[in-house]
């Protein structure tokens, strides 16, 4: 698994009351969050994420790196919806959050949300797009509520900082399937390895290859499943290791028995001859 540092942005503005999603866009947008977070520090136990809200007065970094979600519920839990989006500025933030990483060995991400119209011109998207991929920062979007104003401005801000697809756009209009259950079907909970491009096997399980029945009728299910999986064929390695390991001795024991058989064989004849 890729081992990574992630800056969740969320959006806090004024237009995240809105409850076009249940039960309000930003409540879809805390329990994605959580979704966020769990397959992040699942998929390897040395990733970090940290959380940022980029509403209100301006950009406010609500927890450092971290892989204990206490922390990033604490930093929620202090967050209010006022304001409107700093969109740029909260990429910026996020990217200089990043930098301070302790493992430098760690990629780099962003996951932004964004449920406010962009107030950045085109321009300043593709400055920012620009500059961002020179950083090696791969970015994925979260594009909900105001998609009708937004996706053509990400979808350009995508297509400049994509490298080797590790930039993805996700948009969610209203429906319904809630929030978190489209990103957990998605690339950006799933990754590049695992999801495949054909809807009807989101996350690479086919309904013959995930043998659960189709992943989409449950994304959450899916994805425990999943990580169920692995924990079981993990689980099975270190018990055939183990009993490799125990085994070993007794081997090395029924090697030198038969030698010791034969000598005693051998002292036995050298008696009778001398007799």
């Amino acid at each position: 698994m890729v081992l990574e540092a992630t800056m969740i942005v969320i959006d806090n503005s004024e237009f995240t009351r809105n409850g076009d999603y249940p039960t309000n866009r930003f409540e879809a947008q805390m329990d994605a969050v959580d979704l966020i977070f769990q397959a992040k520090v699942n998929s390897n136990p040395e990733n970090t994420v940290g959380l940022l809200a980029a509403g209100g007065n301006g950009p406010q970094v609500l927890s450092t790196l971290t892989a204990d979600y206490g922390k990033l519920l604490g930093g929620i839990h202090e967050t209010k919806i006022h304001g409107d989006l700093h969109f740029a500025t909260g990429i910026q933030v996020a990217a200089l959050a990043l930098k301070h990483r302790q493992n430098k060995v760690q990629h780099q991400r962003i996951i932004s949300f964004v449920g406010s119209p962009i107030q950045e011109s085109e321009k300043e998207l593709e400055k920012l797009a620009k500059k961002m991929k020179k950083n090696n920062i791969a970015i994925d979007f979260i594009n909900y509520g105001e998609e009708s104003l937004n996706t053509a401005k990400l979808e350009k801000f995508i297509s400049i900082i994509n490298s080797h697809d590790n930039s993805h756009l996700v948009t969610v209009p209203p429906s319904h399937r809630l929030l978190h259950e489209v990103i957990a079907s998605s690339p950006i909970v799933l990754g590049e390895d695992d999801f495949g491009g054909n809807a009807g096997q989101a996350g690479g399980f086919g309904n013959d290859d995930f043998g659960f029945g189709d992943p989409n009728m449950d994304p959450d299910l899916a994805l425990a499943l999943r990580l169920s999986l692995e924990e079981e064929t993990a689980r099975q390695a270190r018990e055939t290791q183990a009993r490799e390991e125990q085994a070993e001795p007794l081997q090395t024991v029924a090697e030198e028995a038969p030698t010791g058989d034969a000598n005693n064989q051998d002292e036995d004849t050298e008696m009778k001859d001398s007799n």
